[in-house]
């Protein structure tokens, strides 16, 4: 299509000029909250919030990542050693110490400040994840200023605060929330030091923010997730010295002195588990977690372009835009924004295309690219008017049916139909219905901010309301529920045929994991103890009590559903006599 004025390029130095309003109520509380940085960070971190909070503190620890993080977590608190990581008695070394330093940093301050049982509460082992996620907003905002205006740049922060995919990561206590947020700061870092050597800015006297905030963010990034940060960092240098056939610019970021303070950030812990553990860490870490992703870990494997299909539920309500913005995108290739962009984005998803093991949180580092890009392409109204445009029709069908299952889950799982959320569900489908009719170029904004809004409800009713409901879904919380209830004092626990983390977790680090068998000799080997027999387990465990002559009380009876394994479950709890 040929264009009659001039289009800003994507990292050209931008001149603020006056939006055009369109009418929409919604533009013109984006023209009040975009006025001023100050009053866009204040306004990009009520969003967040906003998008974050519902269910943050009441949906139960989900299984199993989570509550494994969690417990080791609190396994490092209760012992007080932070060198150290472990599952009950068994090594975790999948991942660096960062994440657990963080979560006991969160714990500890919580009970400081006088929360009660604040180590069995999963909401404070959330809390880094929280920070993580809006840390990542605003650097994606700030990241974003090198590229395009500031009105573009907070919309490219609301693509990154509403996906679905950040969303379900804020609400768990686990690595990629803060990994994202380390990668987006040192991806801005590096994109000031690109842009600036392409303007041929003052070359003699960088400033040092940039190397200071981009070797700091590696270092926090390998001691959260291992060396992952530095594929994505690495592959993007690779790719602009390809196009470029120059990599001088590299030096604005003082490689020097920058490994320098990252070695010192990183090495301590590294070197006090090689001698704590010799190389148990770093094989299981290298060898056992990421090399092995390789092939099909735990299940996980699954062919190219699974990715390119998530993303039209991962970085809903972005994802239609972002496919309209493509051939804008792709014929802005050799601009020296949009290469820096695409350096961050193309080679690292290949990369993970190629890997057989597939989990929907992998790409995530990669969104704020996309992020920018299309609110580049929005800003200088070039989204394509192909077929493409018919993917806003997706900004109401994913209202549609994530109402639907959300409803349909309840009534399932607990017989009730969530009347609370149905007004939330009204709402998000009226502003999903508006961004999909109200669509056009000149109004492309306006349709976004209806989705925005839409998404929020769709927080509100999924996250806020219904999940927190499904009780059949967290029986953990049920049986740790019912042991608080018992008189006796200390009790202990065992658990034949239910060994899910969440378990171990809420009812205590010493609860035992074993068969029906197990458990039974555990019963009798004195009071105030309980045995958690999962009725596929309850033949072997009534075999061994009649064999040792145990005798033993039956007690509650929790149905629910495991939705690790993906069956209905019934756990027997069962306690030793004389034990009420």
């Amino acid at each position: 299509m040929a264009e009659t004025y001039p289009t800003p390029r994507f990292g050209a130095p931008r001149e603020p000029k006056s939006p055009v309003n369109p009418g929409s109520r919604l533009v013109s509380m984006f023209d009040i909250a975009t006025a001023s940085h100050v009053r866009a960070v204040a306004f990009l971190l009520l969003c967040a919030l906003l998008l974050f909070l519902p269910g943050f503190f009441t949906i139960p620890p989900v299984d199993r990542d989570e509550a494994r993080f969690a417990q080791a977590t609190k396994q490092m608190v209760e012992s007080g050693d932070y060198v150290d990581i472990r599952f009950q008695e068994d090594v975790r070394y999948k991942k660096p110490v960062g994440i657990y330093w963080l979560q006991s940093a969160a714990v500890e301050t919580a009970s400081a400040l006088g929360l009660p049982r604040a180590e069995l509460r999963i909401w404070v082992y959330r809390l880094p994840s929280l920070i993580g996620a809006i840390g990542a907003v605003l650097m994606t905002y700030w990241t974003a200023l090198g590229f395009v205006t500031r009105r573009a740049a907070v919309l490219a922060a609301l693509l990154m605060c509403a996906s679905v995919l950040l969303g379900v990561e804020a609400r768990l206590a686990k690595t990629d929330a803060m990994l994202l947020f380390c990668v987006v700061a040192a991806m801005g870092a590096m994109a000031r030091a690109y842009l600036s050597w392409q303007r041929a800015e003052d070359e003699t006297h960088p400033p040092w923010s940039w190397p200071a905030i981009f070797w700091t963010a590696l270092a926090v990034g390998i001691l959260i997730k291992g060396p992952l940060i530095l594929m994505f960092a690495g592959l993007t240098i690779i790719a602009l010295a390809i196009q470029d056939r120059d990599a001088s610019w590299l030096w604005k970021l003082r490689p020097l002195w920058g490994l320098m303070w990252m070695l010192v950030l990183v090495l301590p812990w590294f070197v006090a588990i090689f001698w704590r553990a010799g190389d148990a860490f770093f094989a299981d870490s290298v060898g056992g977690d990421m090399l092995s992703k390789l092939g099909a870990q735990e299940s996980h494997g699954a062919p190219p372009g699974l990715y390119l299909v998530l993303f039209w539920i991962t970085f809903w309500p972005g994802a239609p835009l972002a496919a309209m913005a493509a051939p804008a995108v792709w014929r802005a290739r050799r601009e020296p924004g949009a290469q820096f962009l695409l350096a961050w984005l193309v080679p690292s998803w290949i990369v993970f295309e190629v890997v057989l093991t597939k989990l929907p949180h992998y790409v995530l580092p990669l969104y704020p690219a996309i992020a920018i890009l299309t609110a580049g392409a929005l800003e200088r109204r070039v989204l394509s008017w192909s077929w493409l445009m018919r993917g806003s029709a997706w900004w109401f069908a994913i209202p549609v049916g994530g109402s639907i299952i959300a409803v349909v889950g309840a009534v399932m799982l607990t017989r009730q139909p969530a009347f609370v959320a149905w007004p939330f569900i009204a709402a998000s489908l009226i502003f999903g219905l508006f961004a999909w009719w109200l669509h056009d170029n000149n109004h492309a904004e306006r349709s976004l901010l209806n989705a925005l809004v839409a998404a929020l409800m769709l927080a509100l009713t999924v996250y806020g309301i219904v999940l927190p409901s499904l009780t059949p879904l967290f029986p953990s919380i049920e049986i740790a529920r019912a042991l608080r209830n018992v008189t006796c004092v200390g009790p202990k626990a065992a658990a034949a045929g239910y060994h899910e983390p969440s378990l171990v977790f809420l009812t205590g680090t010493q609860t035992l994991l074993t068969d029906g068998s197990g458990a039974a000799d555990f019963l009798r080997q004195g009071s105030c103890r309980f045995a958690l027999i999962e009725q596929r387990s309850e033949r072997g465990f009534v075999q061994r009590a009649e064999a040792i002559g145990l005798r033993y009380k039956v007690g509650t009876r929790i149905d629910g559903y495991n939705f690790s394994q993906g069956r209905a479950i019934s756990i027997s709890i069962f306690r030793s006599e004389g034990t009420e």
